[in-house]
């Protein structure tokens, strides 16, 4: 995604994260860091720090198997480097 807007549209963020929009509304719901921007006609607009948001968590469940919101929000207070390190040594003991 080319950082030169400020807001994003669903739809673009769709395409960015391939989540469905029923995922990243819910999602809005469950981790109050992830507030995009809603005009007057309930239209959502997403900053560049909400889309990276949405990947950390995505990431988070889809390659560290961790599904629980909480402890997805766990997961989320950890250092970004921490939150790697458990996935590249999970890799690696897989390997042996």
């Amino acid at each position: 995604m080319k950082p030169t807007k400020v807001y994003y549209s669903i739809a673009e963020v769709r395409k960015e994260t391939d989540l469905p929009a029923s995922t990243l509304r819910y999602w809005e719901d469950q981790f109050e860091q992830l507030a995009p921007y809603k005009d007057n006609s309930g239209n959502r607009y997403y900053t560049l720090k909400d889309i990276e948001l949405i990947k950390q968590i995505k990431y988070i469940r889809n390659e560290l198997h961790i599904t629980r919101i909480q402890a997805i929000k766990n997961q989320l207070q950890k250092p970004l480097e921490l939150i790697f390190l458990k996935s590249y040594k999970s890799e690696i003991e897989n390997e042996k």
